[in-house]
């Protein structure tokens, strides 16, 4: 990014839900820790490149202490001989705030509020070159810069609002260049994708932006690479955040040339007056163990040993005991791995004994003894502590928003007054659907022959985005993709809430299934813990689809809409 063409800022994005309990377990073996060290390795070879050629920092890889984080950047300038100007941005870490009572468990390790972009502005303002940052949104490390560039103000929504969608595009590297994407062998037969470039943002002063790639890196941008993103861990139409709430049914995406993508129309509204806190705590103690079936008889197998490890655990049965089947084996297979079907079994409890070394061994202890072609994938293990993420509201004004400057001012960073509102119900629901296709000869065939599709974590609940190339398509997905036809598509979706969201100007629909990964990512509640799979999944599944939209599913166009040019741009 430093060296493949013109640069102002460089964002890093180096926190997930996961990341913040690492960080409250390093912090609570050495209190100066708590921050993603990883940073300092990189920015040792990049930081004399960034400021030679002016380039801005701004990351929140500071996690639980970015005071900590900026007090090493700064030894490592001394010791390259470099002169540079550090700031930080504190006040999220809830639980280091002894002046304020705020009513969590005794058992929550971390607690943050998700800022948004003031603080960073401010930093960028008083001169700094570097900022760091704790738990802020994902997009304030865009709408923080963009504001300090173009002098934006709280109520200029609009323009943060085409910030923070920028800043999502971004904010997971090369998803947005092909990396991850659905229809990633089309995109290979002209593209090489083995090693994509990250994207950047060509920000305007109105908000809207131009996503693209220095030239010569690998991947593509494409309207469908940027439509993936945007659907990528977002529920509704109304993407709320600090900064504002971006309306992401007002986004129009054009291509603008070869790997450039305008964002244009995106609508801002004032924020909400609270904050989202995400709360990790460890939730307990888990094990698993993962039985191999091969050949004939493979649910009988599987009976027998279940039947065999059940009498095991009456006597200290665990808190959640949980076994899945995998038939990844076929008949007459010529290689022995196919023809091996999956037993797995994973076991939780508060006490790290109900799930240790009693159970595993209590598994190798059949080997002899259960079914023909016994083997494990892996030997007995120790228990694993697991993790446990609750996102909480908390009111903005009392959360300590502060920007420490390079000289080591302290100023306090007010929330949005005078604009916020109360959360108002989704609009989804009421969005106009176009009018249905006219019936005709259809094929039964997988869905992913016609849409693209991504999905992701968002705390307990997963999000898949579903999309289409062109009009005719959209008409189709529209009408057929209910909510009823994703259930029997993904059975595994039944049992749970699952709303669906339609977003007309990018022919997709959203569907959130809340509580399918159990309290979050930590919590392995899945074999696929973080739903990434899940849209892919989805894109296998058979349904009728008409004939005529698989004779010409399209892609979309790569050529200029003749749009006009603005004459500031922050990269």
């Amino acid at each position: 990014m430093l060296t493949g063409g013109p640069l102002d800022v460089l964002t890093g994005d180096y926190l997930a839900e996961l990341t913040m309990l690492i960080l409250g377990r390093d912090r609570k073996g050495d209190p100066s820790l708590g921050y993603a060290k990883t940073f300092l390795c990189q920015l040792e070879e990049g930081l004399g490149l960034a400021l030679d050629r002016g380039v801005k920092v701004v990351t929140n890889a500071g996690g639980l202490n970015p005071a900590a984080l900026a007090e090493r950047i700064e030894r490592l300038a001394d010791r390259l001989g470099l002169s540079v100007r550090v700031a930080h941005v504190t006040g999220d870490d809830l639980l280091q705030q002894h002046d304020t009572k705020r009513d969590f468990d005794p058992g929550v390790l971390t607690a943050n509020a998700y800022l948004g972009g003031a603080g960073i502005a401010m930093c960028l303002r008083a001169g700094a070159d570097i900022v760091v940052t704790g738990r802020v949104t994902d997009a304030a490390l865009v709408t923080g810069p963009a504001a300090a560039h173009f002098g934006w103000l709280a109520d200029d929504l609009d323009a943060l609002a085409g910030a923070v969608v920028a800043g999502h595009v971004l904010e997971c590297g090369t998803q947005a260049t092909g990396g991850n994407y659905a229809f990633f062998d089309d995109l290979s037969r002209t593209r090489d994708l083995r090693r994509p470039g990250f994207p950047l943002a060509e920000l305007h002063a109105d908000g809207s932006a131009v996503i693209t790639k220095h030239p010569g890196t690998g991947g593509a941008v494409t309207v469908g690479t940027v439509t993936a993103q945007l659907l990528y861990e977002t529920a509704g139409p109304r993407y709320v955040g600090p900064d504002v709430t971006a309306r992401l049914d007002t986004v129009r995406l054009t291509a603008d040339g070869p790997d450039r993508v305008r964002i244009t129309g995106v609508r801002g509204e004032a924020p909400p007056a609270t904050l989202k806190a995400g709360l990790t705590r460890i939730g307990g103690w888990r094990n698993e163990v993962t039985f191999v079936l091969t050949g004939l008889d493979i649910e009988a197998k599987a009976r027998l040993v279940r039947h065999q490890l059940e009498d095991a655990l009456s006597r200290r049965r665990p808190a959640e005991v949980q076994w899945t089947l995998a038939r990844t084996d076929r008949e007459d297979a010529p290689v022995q791995e196919e023809a091996s079907a999956l037993l797995r079994l994973v076991v939780r409890d508060p006490d790290e004994a109900a799930v240790g070394r009693t159970l595993t061994s209590a598994a190798v202890e059949l080997a002899l003894a259960s079914y023909p072609g016994f083997h494990l994938t892996a030997p007995p293990g120790k228990a694993t502590p697991y993790g446990v993420f609750q996102a909480v509201p908390v009111d903005a004004a009392t959360v300590p928003h502060t920007a420490v400057l390079p000289d080591g001012t302290r100023v306090r960073v007010p929330p949005a007054s005078g604009v916020r509102h109360e959360e108002e119900p989704e609009a989804s629901a009421a969005a106009p659907l176009p009018p249905p296709l006219p019936e005709g000869p259809v094929r039964r065939v997988p869905l992913g022959r016609i849409a693209g599709a991504r999905s992701g974590d968002k705390g307990g609940a997963a999000n898949i985005g579903v999309w289409v190339r062109g009009d005719p398509a959209w008409r189709w997905l529209a009408h057929t993709l209910t909510v009823e036809c994703f259930r029997e598509l993904l059975p595994e979706t039944r049992g749970f809430t699952v709303r669906r969201h339609v977003l007309p100007n990018l022919r997709a629909l959203n569907f959130t299934v809340d509580g399918i990964l159990g309290e979050g990512v930590a919590s392995q509640a899945r074999f696929d813990p973080q739903g990434k799979a899940l849209g892919e999944w989805l894109r296998s599944r058979r349904l009728e689809i008409p004939a005529a939209l698989l004779e010409t599913s399209g892609t979309f166009p790569d050529t200029p809409e003749g749009l006009p040019e603005h004459p500031e741009v922050l990269r």
